[in-house]
């Protein structure tokens, strides 16, 4: 059995690797203030960026699905990974070699799955690229020589060669210790009816890596005629590989992608490889399948649905790709960013055309597109006769819908006049306003549906925000479907609630501006039963005094349940609601804010068993009440003169 990873190696792992590293891996990163950074969350779709990102801290949190944690955290629910494979990822990435409490450490026996076939995968991408020198590779060499990629293009995407014999990866993975059942399930291998066999043979591989650039897969392409399979073949689906979650050249593309805020969507490995050699470096091509909604949750995160940004898409102008590209176009809606198409000329594929033309060939490809809905306008007005009046028609019911589909109201107006004018129609307000009428149609049906939950995210105002908040577990797999309640809700218009939450969390993110005197706080004095719950935390985590570099760590550990432990994280990255630091001044208001509420509502309870005791009371019992409401109302003025110098 896998031994347990010692936990001073889990420790120095969570340490070593920073979290805006690792979530900038997966989504763009902006400045949100407050030290903070804010991103679109890869767990559910939204329209405005609530998803935080707090370096300082070492946490994440989404304020729209409530997802939240720290780095392990995040692979693991991004990836789908164990604790322990989530801990051998990061290891191997910081170089930290881990310790097994059982039995030391076997390498081969005490990874996860995951993490194994991940190494498999490393292991066969290096062994294809040493096979690409061999003499055996030549026509390998050659067909990539003939498309004018040379030794170096070759490297830099990690070209290689599957040799043509039945077992060379099989044999070589063995030795290195993997097992039959791991290359089967890898899909490296296949069964035969003795031992298995190498299911790439005699074919130019490409390895597809996943965002994060780890081997996931591998495209084959055949070279010879005497090879009876597909000209193109794949991974089969596995564990690590789902061909409609990965994007070829996406980890070598997502960086100028956000930065620049345009995607290319070519066809083709041997496209992205020709754009990125001209200099179209954001340039990524689906694996074996059509351009679909997962790739595009994969780019969305990466533009920040930006409305400036671009995704074009490049097809053969062939019946094909016009089909291909009106396929792309069902998906416009699905984006922020603008969609375009551009169309290669005389069939050439971008690979083509940069070999026939040169570099500036395809950076002029690139920038000469057409909007994609313009182009699916003219595809479907192509379709019928527009000499006659029924033609017309028919071309203007099929086509206004598409305009109507327009996200910007104005290009959706000019391209109605354009429109008319393409379908030769004179009274041009008439096409305005059946386009004007189908798309409030489309409105009024999606507000009738629940309204358009595409990119909305929560509504609930975000960080901080003063509406109700029911709290619940968003993700995924929740789209669409009741989610319980986490919690009880919290009535942020109430000042108490919301003094309480911002007490929170200075003492969880600045414990040194309310020390000593938040730890002498009761958990009575915090009126909302999760405020109450995370300072019972706060507690037995030792206290805001005694926070150090495992503060957090130690207040996320003891609390009591998930729902707990993610408002900590909440309340650990929501800034604090100051212009600027948070400072002793402010701190101090806060402390005197939670303070005077709590003894105010106890001056309402006193008064409240004085009018209960009458007359009649005992005399020693009624002195003694009224002792302590005249204690109180001293010390809740002293609270309003002094400040927090009577704390």
């Amino acid at each position: 059995m896998a031994g347990r990873i010692n936990d001073d190696d889990v420790k120095a792992v969570r340490a070593a690797v920073p979290i805006d590293a690792v979530v900038s891996e997966y989504l763009q990163l902006r400045n949100a203030g407050g030290g903070n950074l804010k991103g679109l969350c890869p767990f559910h779709d939204e329209k405005s960026p609530s998803f935080q990102v707090s370096p300082s801290k070492g946490l994440y949190y989404c304020f729209g699905c409530q997802e939240g944690g720290d780095t392990v955290d995040f692979i693991m629910k991004i990836d789908h990974l164990s604790f322990a494979e989530t801990i051998e990822r990061l290891a191997s990435q910081s170089g930290i070699t881990l310790r097994y409490e059982e039995g030391g450490y076997t390498p081969g026996r005490q990874q996860g799955e995951r993490t194994r076939l991940v190494e498999a995968h490393k292991a066969a991408a290096q062994f294809y690229v040493e096979q690409l020198d061999r003499p055996e590779a030549e026509i390998g060499r050659k067909f990539l020589a003939e498309r004018g990629f040379d030794q170096a293009a070759a490297q830099h995407f990690g070209v290689g060669y599957s040799p043509a014999g039945w077992d060379h990866l099989v044999r070589f993975l063995r030795g290195r210790g993997f097992t039959d059942q791991e290359l089967i399930l890898s899909g490296l291998a296949q069964e035969s009816r003795r031992n298995p066999i190498d299911r790439f043979r005699g074919r130019l591989m490409w390895p597809i890596r996943d965002i994060s650039g780890e081997v996931v897969g591998f495209g084959a392409r055949k070279l010879r005629e005497d090879d009876n399979g597909p000209k193109y073949l794949n991974t089969p689906e596995t564990p690590l590989y789902k061909k409609s979650q990965v994007l070829y050249g996406i980890d070598l593309a997502k960086r100028d992608i956000a930065k620049s805020s345009r995607a290319v969507v070519v066809e083709g490995y041997t496209d992205v490889m020709a754009c990125h050699l001209a200099g179209v470096t954001t340039a990524i091509a689906t694996c074996g399948t059509s351009f679909g909604g997962d790739h595009i949750k994969i780019l969305r995160r990466l533009l920040m649905d930006n409305s400036g940004a671009e995704v074009i898409f490049t097809f053969d102008g062939d019946a094909a790709g016009q089909k291909a590209a009106l396929r792309a176009f069902e998906d416009d809606q699905k984006f922020a960013a603008e969609t375009y198409i551009a169309i290669t000329p005389g069939g050439m594929d971008p690979c083509e055309l940069r070999l026939a033309e040169g570099d500036d060939a395809v950076k002029s490809l690139v920038e000469s597109r057409t909007q994609l809905f313009e182009f699916a306008i003219r595809q479907i007005i192509a379709r019928h006769n527009l000499d006659t009046a029924v033609g017309r028609a028919a071309a203007l019911e099929e086509a206004a819908p598409v305009v109507a589909g327009i996200k910007n109201s104005s290009i959706q107006h000019e391209s109605a006049v354009h429109l008319a004018g393409l379908l030769g129609i004179l009274d041009t307000q008439f096409v305005v306003r059946r386009v004007s009428q189908l798309a409030r149609w489309a409105r009024e049906r999606g507000r009738g549906a629940g309204g358009d939950q595409r990119g909305r995210g929560d509504q609930r105002g975000g960080p901080g925000g003063d509406g109700p908040r029911q709290r619940h577990r968003g993700g995924p797999e929740a789209q669409g479907a009741p989610v319980p309640p986490r919690g009880p809700a919290l009535n942020l218009r109430s000042p108490a609630h919301r003094v309480e939450r911002e007490l929170l969390k200075l003492a969880l993110q600045h414990p040194h501006l309310v020390s000593p005197a938040f730890d002498a706080y009761g958990i009575d004095e915090f009126t909302a039963p999760p405020y109450a719950a995370v300072r019972r935390a706060i507690e037995d985590a030792g206290g805001a005094a005694a926070a150090d570099d495992d503060y957090l760590a130690r207040v996320r550990e003891v609390a009591p349940d998930d729902t707990v432990r993610a408002m900590v994280t909440e309340l650990a990255v929501e800034p604090p609601h100051t212009r600027r630091d948070p400072d002793e001044v402010y701190a101090g208001v806060q402390l005197v804010a939670v303070r005077l509420a709590a003894v105010n509502h106890r001056v309402t309870e006193v008064r409240g068993a004085l009018q209960r005791l009458g007359q009649h009371a005992d005399p020693a019992h009624l002195a003694a009440v009224q002792n302590e409401l005249w204690v109180l109302q001293q010390y809740g003025q002293s609270l309003r003169d002094r400040g927090a110098a009577a704390l």
